[in-house]
């Protein structure tokens, strides 16, 4: 079954939600595992291809816009389907994917903003009433 982790983070940003999601990526991808990024739209991922790149000046992020090129452990997308990726899902979408359930871990990245907020709420009551394991992690943010 799916694990779930929420990322509560002390910013209403959303550039610091973009942000964090990167660092994620990074340090799934160091420990070993492939991670798709679900965006809402094209516009989101291809800012997130950008800061895949930019986030940080001493990180490198093998990763590349799903169907654009060869696969890497890295992916972003906002399509329907995830490819073959299956083991780390980052979701900055508003909706749960239809394809969540196939991946072992979901991460979803919460900001102080309601826009952002109240949708994830939503998805919180979803994903426990479906009995998944749900676990929450507040991040101090700077600023």
């Amino acid at each position: 079954m799916t694990r779930i982790d929420f990322y509560l983070l002390s910013s209403d940003q959303p550039d610091t939600r973009l942000a964090y999601a990167c660092r994620l990526a990074h340090k799934a991808w160091h420990k070993g595992h492939k991670v798709y990024l679900h965006c809402p739209d094209e516009a989101t991922t291809r800012t997130v291809d950008d800061l895949l790149w930019s986030f940080r000046r001493d990180a490198f992020v093998p990763h590349v816009v799903l169907g654009e090129g060869p696969e890497e452990p890295v992916a972003c997308g906002w399509a329907d389907q995830p490819g073959s990726y299956n083991d780390l899902l980052i979701n900055l979408s508003d909706q749960p994917p239809p394809f969540f359930s196939r991946f072992q871990r979901l991460a979803e990245i919460v900001i102080e903003h309601d826009p952002v907020r109240l949708p994830a709420r939503d998805r919180f009551r979803l994903y426990r009433e479906r009995g998944y394991p749900l676990n929450s992690h507040p991040i101090r943010t700077a600023g």
